[in-house]
């Protein structure tokens, strides 16, 4: 048996940029995010794709409205998309557009391959096409007329056309699904595509159009462009470099290991790419998850209901992890859920503030007050109640494993918040405020806080996939620095929190909301959505303008890279040494790794920006910046500077 390679490759789908994103693509992003980086505290090499479907009917027709050009269009729009993955921290590693020449190169020859091979045909299509969808359909398949997928209108449709030999892969197809029937999660998603599309015959796909030109030219025949079908679906392996001159990481992560789709697109991703996949003789991924909608009380989300969640707005006002919190926590992965403004106060509130908030602060608070703020050493199993907790930490563990690995996030975090009651029940057990009172009593009080302690740290350490800053705020009050303290291995043995830790006592890290006054605030949020992007720009770029005065206060200086280390758990971030000349040393942190190594910086000088105010990024103290050029394909280059200047050269 071949060595299993230690790495996983996680998809989400890629976005159509039509509009600003809602909840429900919020939804399916972090749920890769929480699976990203749990893989990467579990100590694999990730892989995590997302990007954007660019091309299409349905995008020049919006550009033509608009006056401007498709490429402009989706420009102005992807760069909201990448903002908003900011804003919500995902840590995907690569971003990929289907308008990249990386993509559209690959995307043309993979298109050249399957006619040379006979799969792709020319003939001519007639029947129903939706917009929306980009899908057509036979009259059976229409739902009173409409399309069956989202119920919108749709045309009739008569022109030339590419078509897939679908037929040839059917039997393959079954015979595939058969042996891997983990590979459509949930089950009964498999059953949804055999029965509704594959038992009544898969008809030959149209995988070309003539009535638009905004996609990719079909090789010698360029009135064509290649359909959405191979066009799209084949960016989870343009991405890796297939079929280019560099395709180590196409060798290293394909096949997937997971690819996340929504439920109203699992056909194109458990039929038409797998059977493409055959086609091309590669192999298929390991598992397509769809999970289900957000949904609200009267259905699906719609401007027009006036009932569209801005994942934007709520995180703004109740904090990134309070919205990544309930979108992993509320509903079943694979189900669909509803989204009511109620649910999403209760959670933060008793979830949030009341269970795990209360817990920190009554810990970090009774360990000030009885121990001046050290933590006490750890000493197993002293009584009943210590037993109990330090099994529950361990049972916790494993049950959050399994359920990571089955993607059962809401049942992950669930099995987490037993632990986070039981900590809070050992407190009444114990009664720490009876054993102060007794000097006899001293060394048995110390272990309790230590217990309290350490639960609380294995507790941050299993939240670490799913809340992104909330962790950081628990270990900073627990005085916990060093990376093994907060590494997935230190949950093996309870009692992994150093004794003579100083406690540091912070505000509240999930202030408890007023449950009526704060319904109604998100309440108005669905009603009167946040302003669209172009009416944003207006505003951030008169914010931008400086005057030449302002400009001038910033202070441009050459600077020698002298030493590169990366920085833990970051795999975009670089700790940079840099010499400024006049023995003046100084660290920066930049998000360069995915495009230098340390032995290409190591002698370069680059020109740094030495007057900002000092931040700390991923705990790294950062004392600067360097300049650097980033351009549409995602291409970083630094900013070049005379290598003569002698260091700390001011430039001007």
């Amino acid at each position: 048996m071949p060595e299993e390679k230690n790495t996983f490759y996680i998809t989400t789908p890629i976005y159509y940029p039509s509009g600003n994103l809602h909840i429900g693509h919020a939804y399916t992003t972090v749920a890769g995010d929480a699976m990203a980086r749990y893989k990467r505290l579990r100590g694999y090499e990730v892989m995590y794709l997302t990007g954007t479907d660019e091309h299409g009917q349905k995008i020049q027709r919006k550009a033509e409205e608009k006056g401007v050009a498709p490429q402009e269009y989706v420009d102005e729009i992807v760069s909201g998309i990448k903002e908003l993955w900011d804003k919500l921290d995902i840590s995907y590693d690569d971003f990929i557009r289907t308008t990249q020449d990386r993509h559209k190169q690959v995307v043309a020859k993979i298109f050249d391959y399957l006619m040379e091979k006979g799969d792709i045909y020319l003939d001519e299509y007639e029947g129903w096409y939706c917009t929306s969808c980009e899908s057509f359909f036979t009259e059976r398949q229409l739902d009173e007329g409409h399309c069956p997928d989202c119920g919108g209108p749709v045309e009739k449709v008569k022109e030339e056309s590419y078509f897939f030999k679908m037929s040839n892969y059917v039997d393959q197809l079954l015979e595939f699904y058969e042996k891997n029937p983990t590979f459509i999660q949930p089950e009964s998603r498999k059953n949804e595509m055999i029965n509704n599309f594959i038992k009544p015959g898969l008809e030959d796909l149209a995988v070309s159009r003539t009535t638009f030109d905004w996609g990719v030219g079909v090789p010698g025949n360029e009135k064509h462009v290649i359909y959405v079908w191979i066009d799209a679906l084949s960016n989870y392996i343009t991405a890796l470099g297939y079929d280019s001159d560099d395709d180590s990481r196409y060798q290293k992560f394909w096949p997937a290991d997971v690819q996340l789709v929504g439920k109203e697109i699992v056909r194109f991703h458990t039929i038409y790419w797998p059977i493409m996949l055959m086609a091309l003789d590669l192999p298929l991924p390991k598992q397509v998850f769809a999970h289900g909608w957000i949904l609200m009380k009267d259905g699906k989300m719609s401007k027009s209901k006036g009932n569209v969640v801005d994942p934007v707005q709520l995180s703004d006002r109740y904090g990134l992890d309070a919205l990544r919190y309930y979108l992993l926590r509320e509903v079943p992965f694979g189900s669909d859920g509803v989204f009511t403004p109620e649910a999403f106060v209760e959670r933060t509130n008793y979830d949030l503030a009341n269970d795990l908030g209360n817990l920190l602060n009554r810990t970090v608070a009774m360990i000030s007050k009885y121990f001046d703020g050290q933590i006490p050493e750890v000493k197993l199993s002293e009584s009943e109640y210590d037993e109990n907790l330090e099994k529950l930490a361990q049972d916790t563990r494993q049950s959050v494993e399994q359920s990571l690995e089955n993607m059962e996030f809401s049942v992950a975090l669930a099995d987490l918040w037993k632990f986070v009651s039981r900590t809070n029940k050992y407190i009444d057990e114990t009664q720490p405020w009876v054993l102060a009172k007794d000097e006899n009593q001293k060394e048995r009080l110390g272990n309790v806080m230590a217990h309290l302690a350490e639960s609380l740290r294995q507790i941050a350490v299993m939240l670490q996939p799913f809340l992104t800053q909330t962790p950081e705020r628990i270990f900073s009050q627990l005085g916990v620095s060093a990376s093994e303290q907060k590494s997935w291995d230190s949950l093996a043995q309870f009692g992994a929190i150093p004794s003579g830790n100083h406690v540091q006592k912070d505000d509240p890290i999930f202030p408890r909301l007023d449950a009526e006054e704060e319904t109604q605030i998100i309440k108005d949020m669905m009603k009167k959505p946040a302003p669209q992007k172009e009416e944003k720009k207006k505003e951030e770029k008169k914010a931008e303008e400086v005057t030449i005065d302002d400009f001038m206060k910033l202070d441009f200086r050459v600077a020698e890279v002298v030493k590169v280390d990366k920085v833990k758990k970051a795999d975009k971030l670089l700790k940079i040494q840099l010499d400024l000349g006049d023995e003046e040393q100084r660290q920066v942190v930049s998000g360069i790794a995915k495009h230098y190594t340390a032995e290409e910086l190591v002698g370069k000088k680059v020109i740094c920006i030495t007057n900002l105010k000092p931040v700390k990024l991923r705990g790294e103290l950062s004392q600067g910046m360097i300049l650097a050029g980033e351009d549409e394909n995602g291409k970083l280059a630094l900013a070049s500077i005379d290598q003569s200047l002698s260091n700390g050269t001011k430039v001007k």
